[in-house]
C-alpha cells in the first residue's frame, strides 16, 4: 500500500443536509448525483426530541423533511450540490413546495461544517443578484437532524410508481445509459443485490473483474474465494489505488463501503472476517464485468488499463 493510502485510509467525506419539500422526492434527485455517496432521509431543527412522521405533518414539531446527503468533495463539489438542489425548488416560496404545505416542507441549506457557510451564502447571494424576488431559503448550522422511519429512506426506489413533486428527469444519466436498472441502482444508489442471486457469488473461472460502469480494473480471480456470504469475496484488490474506502454509517452501524476510484461506483464493503483473519472485500455482482483470462490481453490494450 502506498504511503499517501496509508496516511489517508479513507476518502475524505462531507454532509450538507437539503429541505426541499417532501423528501421522498429530494432523497432520489440528491441520490442520483455523481459523488453523493450516502442520502438519508429525516427531521431536521425542531423541538421535539423524538419525531414521528405523524408528529412531523402536525407542523407543531418545527422539524423540516430533510436529506443528509455524505458526498465526496473531490467528484462533486457543495456548490454543484447547490446548483442541482435549485433545479428542484421554488426558492421565493415560504413553507411550501409543489403540493405540499406547511412549516416542515420549508426549504433550507444546514451546513455541520462551519467552513461551508461562506460556500453556501456565497451562492444564495449570488442567486439574489439574478432575481427580483426574495430568496426565502432557511439556512444555518445543523441544529439537529432525526433519522425518518426505515419505509421513508429510499422510498421513490421501493416505490417507483410514489407520489414526488420533483421531475428526475432534470438529471443527465446519459453516460449511465448502457447499465440496466439493477446495475444503476447499484452502482449509483449504493443499493445491494439479494445474496446468492448474483452471477459471480459462485463463479470461479480464471480472469479478472472490471467496473461495469467505466471499465476500470478491479479485481483478480487469483484473490477470490468462497466466502459463503451470498456475494462475490476478494482478498484485495488489484490495486489500492483502483478503490476507495468510505466510512458507511447507513442502516444504523458503521461499515467500510468500497468504491472505485475513477467512476466512483459503489462496489460492496470490506469486513476483516476473511481467512486467517485476512480481509474479505464483499463486491455486489452487478457493480463487476468478467473480462475470461484469454481476452485480458486484449481487453487492456483496447482500454489502456493496467493491472500493474
Amino acid at each position: 500500500m502506498h504511503n499517501n493510502k496509508l496516511l489517508n485510509m479513507f476518502e475524505k467525506q462531507s454532509v450538507i443536509y437539503l429541505a426541499g419539500g417532501c423528501f421522498w422526492g429530494v432523497e432520489a434527485f440528491i441520490s442520483r448525483l455523481k459523488g453523493v455517496n450516502n442520502t438519508e432521509v429525516g427531521y431536521a431543527n425542531g423541538r421535539d426530541l423524538a419525531p414521528t412522521y405523524e408528529k412531523v405533518c402536525t407542523g407543531k414539531t418545527g422539524h423540516a423533511e430533510t436529506v443528509k446527503a455524505t458526498y465526496n468533495p473531490k467528484i462533486i463539489s457543495l456548490n454543484e450540490i447547490l446548483e442541482n438542489f435549485f433545479k428542484i425548488i421554488d426558492p421565493y416560496i415560504l413553507n411550501r413546495q409543489g403540493a405540499d404545505i406547511g412549516t416542515q416542507y420549508r426549504t433550507g441549506i444546514y451546513w455541520q461544517d462551519p467552513d461551508d457557510a461562506k460556500v453556501v451564502m456565497d451562492f444564495l447571494r449570488e442567486k439574489q443578484m439574478e432575481s427580483s424576488k426574495r430568496i426565502v431559503v432557511e439556512t444555518h448550522e445543523i441544529h439537529n437532524f432525526y433519522a425518518a422511519e426505515t419505509y421513508h429512506q429510499k422510498y421513490l426506489e421501493k416505490n417507483p410508481q410514489g407520489y414526488c413533486h420533483v421531475d428526475l428527469n432534470l438529471i443527465d444519466d446519459k453516460e449511465f445509459s448502457h447499465l440496466t436498472r439493477e446495475e444503476y441502482e447499484i452502482t449509483q444508489l449504493s443499493m445491494t443485490e439479494t445474496p446468492f442471486s448474483g452471477k459471480y457469488d459462485d463463479f470461479f473461472e480464471d480472469g479478472i473483474y472490471v467496473d461495469v460502469v467505466n471499465g476500470e480494473v478491479l479485481f483478480s480471480s487469483d484473490d477470490k474465494f468462497d466466502s459463503g456470504c451470498g456475494w462475490p469475496a476478494f482478498s484485495k484488490p488489484i490495486s489500492e489505488d483502483a478503490i476507495t474506502k468510505n466510512r458507511d454509517f447507513s442502516h444504523g452501524t458503521t461499515r467500510i463501503e468500497v468504491r472505485s476510484a475513477k467512476a466512483n461506483s459503489h462496489l460492496g464493503h470490506v469486513f476483516n472476517d476473511g481467512p486467517g483473519g485476512s480481509k474479505r472485500y464483499c463486491i455486489n455482482s452487478a457493480a463487476l464485468k468478467f473480462i475470461p483470462k484469454d481476452e485480458v490481453e486484449e481487453y487492456l490494450k483496447k482500454s489502456n488499463n493496467s493491472c500493474d
